[in-house]
């Protein structure tokens, strides 16, 4: 039976939740909005959630469409939709569906994920992950001055989808080369999926125990994803999750590999009527396969429902080599409304952008500038992931710019690990809306500055050829990386040459 609810909205209320993929529009509430959670996450996580800064919430344990029009917010969805008010502001109102919807587990991510930039090897090498090309990566990474940290190496290093050993053509020697990325001060992660290849021994085996996702008439289910077509683990399965984990975790033993980005569970690839183990909703689908990386703590995924308050990295989805539309100015926005769904441990996309069509079509006019300013858009992010290699595609200058970015994230690495520490007991943010931490500073629409736990305000360069940017500070003392000390609350230009991120530090208590 379908549950509807409609709210009034306040005069001046602002919100915020759904799917992160549409931080650009939020807050929600002065134009018309609608999104069917239950059809698409646009490729990133969502939450059943929504918050406001009058301090309301609507919140379901099953997906809802939500619109904003004519001044009301109208929700409905399959599974009970709770709506509550008097909790002052958004970071009330937040703190209140945290701990009684998705109270924090008191874990988080391993915590080299934090203290040092990370690297994937997806743009670099593509489709053509090789031993020799991860190895050559790495010792790039090093002889740029960048320091080591988290390596993933991506999609194509196995044998087949679903069958998670080396290639060995590829990879002739897989533990000689995580030994050797160790050696190198690297953490090694691998990219997997729930895809299964058909028309396979392993195929026909998984078929015949049943682990494998069946559409309505009985069949296997074959869909289409980007990588062709493909049978699905049942992950709502048990027995289908342990010989799952078991592959991985042979990796782990056998070779020495320290986690896993768990990619393309999108609720896109299921249907309502699929049959499998536990009945569910696609969305439900997506929340099975993220459960699967709780048993390690080096993960990663792109996609995922509910979730919030778990000790899983959440990563913007792929973003164009552009500036702006589903570019580098979507960084921001994109991981403040992470942060205000529960998604505390969040990561920006790869610098100078994930998808790979569009970094492949930009080949031969890559903007330098861009790459620059994703890197220091992400410096101080919780955590920061490069892909293309920095040393191939700029110039020294710019080089030595992203040099220093990453530097800067690794200079803070230990206090933003804190940060981490201290999220996964309070279950809040550590990438902070204004709004959240300072509610009656009329910042709901500031979308291209943020706050790193509560005294870190970060204010990157989002607009191409920009050597300044207005940043609004709020109240207290702000020391800059600069050396200045600004009195809030004010608004003030500053300078920020392209060496530049302009950010400051609260002294004192505000």
């Amino acid at each position: 039976m379908t549950q509807t609810l409609s709210l009034k909205l306040l005069p001046g209320e602002h919100w915020w939740g759904g799917v992160i993929h549409d931080g650009t529009a939020m807050p929600f509430g002065r134009a018309y909005y609608r999104r069917d959670l239950g059809k698409n996450l646009a490729g990133n996580q969502g939450q059943p959630l929504l918050l406001s800064s009058s301090g309301r919430f609507v919140w379901s344990e099953e997906p809802f469409w939500f619109e904003f029009s004519d001044g009301t917010l109208r929700v409905a969805g399959d599974g009970a939709v709770e709506q509550g008010e008097g909790h002052g502001d958004l970071g009330g109102a937040y703190r209140y569906v945290s701990q009684t919807f998705f109270p924090p587990t008191g874990t988080y991510p391993d915590l080299r994920l934090f203290t040092a930039p990370q690297y994937n090897t997806w743009i670099e090498l593509q489709y053509d992950q090789t031993q020799e090309g991860v190895l050559l990566y790495a010792e790039g990474i090093l002889a740029a001055g960048l320091p080591p940290g988290v390596l993933m190496i991506d999609d194509n290093w196995q044998e087949d989808y679903g069958s998670w050993v080396f290639h060995p053509a590829r990879f002739p020697d897989p533990a000689a080369m995580v030994q050797r990325l160790h050696e190198m001060g690297f953490a090694v992660m691998l990219w997997t999926c729930p895809h299964v290849s058909p028309d396979s021994v392993l195929f026909r085996w998984l078929r015949m125990k049943g682990y494998l996702l069946r559409e309505a008439g009985g069949d296997v289910a074959i869909r289409k994803w980007w990588n062709g077509y493909s049978a699905i683990l049942d992950c709502t399965n048990d027995d289908a999750v342990a010989w799952y984990h078991a592959q991985l975790d042979m990796l782990m033993t056998e070779y020495g590999v320290d986690g896993f980005k768990l990619d393309a569970g999108d609720p896109e690839f299921y249907r309502a009527d699929d049959l499998c183990a536990r009945p569910t909703h696609p969305a439900g689908h997506c929340e099975a396969w993220g459960r699967v990386g709780l048993r390690y703590s080096l993960n990663e995924y792109r996609a995922c429902w509910k979730l919030a308050g778990q000790p899983l990295v959440q990563r913007l989805r792929d973003k164009n080599h552009a500036w702006g539309a589903d570019g580098l100015a979507t960084l921001i926005p994109n991981g403040l409304a992470q942060g205000l769904v529960g998604y505390a441990f969040n990561c920006p996309d790869m610098i100078g952008g994930g998808e790979v069509n569009s970094f492949n079509a930009s080949l031969g006019r890559l903007d330098q500038e861009l790459v620059v300013r994703f890197a220091q858009c992400s410096a101080l992010f919780p955590m920061m992931q490069f892909s293309a290699a920095p040393w191939r595609v700029l110039d020294a200058e710019h080089l030595a710019h992203c040099v220093d970015a990453a530097r800067l994230h690794a200079a803070l690495g230990e206090e933003i690990a804190e940060m981490a520490r201290r999220a996964a007991v309070t279950g809040e943010p550590i990438m902070r809306h204004l709004a959240y931490q300072y509610p009656d500073g009329g910042y709901e629409t500031v979308t291209d500055q943020f706050l790193l736990g509560e005294g870190i305000l970060v204010a990157p360069v989002l607009v191409k050829g920009a050597r300044s940017r207005t940043v609004l500070f709020p109240p207290g003392t702000w020391q800059g990386d600069d050396g200045s000390m600004v009195e809030g609350p004010c608004t003030l230009t500053v300078d920020a040459p392209l060496a530049r991120l302009p950010w400051y530090r609260l002294v004192g208590n505000r």
